[in-house]
């Protein structure tokens, strides 16, 4: 596998942690105040920002991250595959 794509596929899967920290902070509001906790959301509410227009809410439940999960996975994937060849 190219250096290039597997370095992609390690940042994908750190931005994908960041998201799970980032849903983790709205169970510890007092993290809101942290300067790492701002640190992450600066980096994942722009992203976020994109699927928050979709009625993904049931009831006190937002499935906004995991979309947003889902994407970015099928994302990685589509272009490990074209990096391993696997498009044509």
């Amino acid at each position: 596998m190219p250096l290039l794509a597997l370095m992609f596929y390690y940042a994908i899967q750190a931005y994908i942690l960041l998201i799970f920290v980032w849903v983790l902070g709205s169970w510890f509001p007092q993290w809101k105040y942290d300067k790492w906790y701002q640190f992450v959301e600066s980096l994942v509410s722009p992203y976020m920002n994109l699927f928050r227009a979709l009625p993904l809410s049931v009831g006190m439940l937002d499935l906004t991250p995991m979309l947003a999960i889902i994407v970015l996975i099928l994302f990685e994937r589509l272009v490990m595959a074209a990096a391993a060849g696997g498009l044509h």
